[in-house]
């Protein structure tokens, strides 16, 4: 039974009270930011309404107030959101979060009218202004506003998209209540009869169980929960696509897709190019599924059967502390200032909150703004995954920590497509970190089937992710009606089309799309998949090229926004402009289901053996 939070041991805890100490020093400085008043809540910036093209010195000055308040906003929010996190069904956090997300609301509906106005300055007055050192700390942001001049409306309709911004996000925070508070799963039985309590945290501990009936039961209790809900959330989904067709063609975009990476610079090349190179590589996913069946011994491979360690021998469990020193040892090639500011972090800082508690959100995150440290939600149990999971988290963390060090606030946020290449590179680094401590051939065996699963799950279904949600965009911008039916079959066929026929694609298997909170972040998960490509070429890279890599590596985590994510990637020595970093990726998914088939077959205790000490 998951423990209350107000049993949770300090130290277990995230040092929240670095932002705030109280939550009264929350409320003083939210009244102070956010006026409660009829109209207007900063008139402050109306001041410059109709005047930004008139001088240099009036845009700079309000784009310093805007972004002043921004930040304010920011700190406030994210205090707000990792308290409400906490437990979300507490009231006081819930209707402090509710509060700060009304007047972040309530922001972009006072600034909506600033980058039309910017948009109507005329060319020969913004190259002017350009070159003026007034602007010269807001001179990239207005470079990018300029190039979205096409799909930047009139200050009327920009208002309008502002207002309509909380009715639209309904969908996702529908799911997000449903999904973390609502959606009970019961208790599951194992083979030998003994009941277990089925939360978000321990179905995925249960899914690494040897015990098959155990993953069975689990696997069909968590997805027939979804399913029993599956035309409230085929109607989620359908609102959350209708929103963003919305605003595609409210921006004048041609597409979803182009409405999504344009703004972020990515062509959306990138993105088909990703689904056909993958595409084409599945004969090799499909080969290793054909090996995990035969090692397995099983007749039949299902769904539940994908995420159980192949190596019986080596069940790798460490506590958290094992897993912190492991996690600083393994970033020692990134150099000592690196690995000072992780250990501080982890050790002294209390950038972590550990542990699953009652009614915390599920899953793990890395968080923060510019004021504060780096903060990671965990739900940690102890297995080799939730080690690699918070490898995974400080990579956001360093990458956070370290643009926030050397950028100003306007350029300090990281663009979204190269959010996931730091956390898979820290990862990577990992097990490099592990296969060297390591003799024994069985568990070298386990990390390398460790490193297939985190390509099969962060490349390969991600890819399958970002094609389904391409597929819903399309139904969206097509008018075709969602149906729970059409969504299962659709999601059911494109899982027998990347598994392959050695896998059985279980009929509850074609629900899963309905709890997947991804499909909520509007083209977000196939950045999960260059993600690992990019991180895997810069940590060849650094193999090849030594100190002059790490430096231009940690030129790159240091850099926030101030270029493109493309330019900057391949600042770092990676260009995904090209599929190389994509076909690589394969080849060395292939070459380690190579390796594993070698360590496994040549052992003296034989995949059959192995196979029925794992079967229950």
């Amino acid at each position: 039974m998951a423990i209350e939070r107000v049993d949770v041991a300090l130290e277990d805890r995230w040092n929240v009270e670095a932002l705030y100490s109280q939550e009264q020093e929350w409320n003083n400085d939210f009244r102070r930011v956010c006026p409660e008043k009829e109209g207007e809540r900063w008139p402050q910036l109306a001041k410059f309404k109709g005047r930004l093209g008139s001088g240099a010195s009036q845009l700079a000055e309000c784009l310093r107030e805007v972004s002043e308040i921004d930040r304010k906003l920011s700190k406030l929010y994210t205090y707000a959101h990792l308290k409400h996190d906490e437990d979300i069904a507490a009231t006081t956090y819930k209707d402090a979060y509710e509060k700060i997300i009304g007047y972040l609301h309530a922001f972009r509906l006072e600034t909506s009218w600033i980058e039309p106005e910017i948009q109507e300055i005329a060319d020969a007055t913004m190259i002017s202004f350009l070159e003026d050192p007034l602007l010269k700390d807001f001179r990239i942001s207005l470079e990018r506003i300029r190039r979205l001049r096409p799909h930047t409306l009139p200050e009327r309709e920009e208002r309008l998209l502002a207002l309509s911004g909380r009715a639209l996000g309904a969908a996702p925070k529908a799911f997000g209540a449903l999904n973390n508070a609502d959606l009970k799963f019961g208790s599951v039985v194992d083979s030998q009869g003994d009941s277990h309590e089925l939360t978000h945290g321990t179905y995925n501990l249960f899914m690494r169980s040897r015990d098959r009936t155990l993953r069975e039961n689990s696997y069909k209790a968590l997805h027939s929960t979804f399913a029993s809900f599956e035309n409230t959330l085929c109607e989620l989904i359908s609102g959350q696509m209708q929103s963003q067709v919305f605003e595609a063609r409210a921006r004048n975009y041609e597409s979803c897709l182009k409405a999504a990476l344009f703004p972020h610079e990515i062509d959306t090349e990138v993105y088909h190019q990703l689904i056909e190179s993958v595409r084409r590589g599945l004969p090799v996913l499909h080969k290793y599924m054909a090996l995990r069946k035969k090692l397995l011994g099983y007749d039949e491979l299902h769904m539940y059967d994908l995420h159980v360690p192949l190596v019986q021998e080596v069940d790798i469990k460490m506590d958290f502390a094992e897993a912190v020193e492991l996690v600083i040892n393994s970033v020692a090639p990134l150099g000592k200032k690196y690995q000072e500011d992780l250990a501080n972090g982890l050790l002294k800082d209390r950038w972590v909150d550990r542990y699953e508690n009652a009614r915390k959100r599920s899953g793990a995150y890395s968080s923060g703004c510019y004021d504060s440290m780096p903060y990671v939600l965990m739900n940690y149990h102890g297995t080799f995954n939730d080690a690699m999971t918070l490898a995974h988290e400080c990579g956001h963390s360093m990458h956070s920590l370290l643009s926030r060090r050397n950028q100003p606030y306007q350029y300090a946020q990281y663009p979204i497509f190269v959010a996931e290449v730091a956390s898979t590179f820290n990862e990577e680094l990992m097990i490099e970190h592990l296969l060297e401590k390591l003799s024994d051939p069985m568990q070298k065996a386990f990390i390398i089937n460790q490193q297939i699963e985190d390509i099969r799950s962060t490349f390969f279904r991600q890819t399958m992710f970002a094609e389904f949600e391409l597929q819903l965009h399309s139904w969206a911008e097509q008018d075709v009606p969602f149906t729970p039916e059409l969504l299962k079959k659709t999601y059911h066929k494109l899982n027998q089309d990347y598994f392959g026929d050695n896998v059985i694609v279980d009929q509850e298997t074609s629900c899963e799309w309905s709890r997947i909170p991804h499909f909520y972040y509007n083209f977000y998960v196939y950045q999960y998949a260059t993600g690992i490509s990019a991180a895997s070429a810069l940590i060849e890279e650094l193999h090849k090229n030594g100190e002059e890599a790490r430096e231009h590596y940690l030129q790159f985590l240091s850099s926030g926004c101030l270029r493109g994510p493309l330019d900057l990637l391949k600042t770092a020595g990676v260009d995904m402009r090209k599929p190389h970093a994509v076909e690589a990726t394969i080849e060395r998914f292939a070459h380690l289901v190579n390796q594993l088939e070698t360590l496994l077959v040549t052992q003296e205790k034989s995949p059959g053996d192995m196979a029925a000490s794992i079967r229950k």
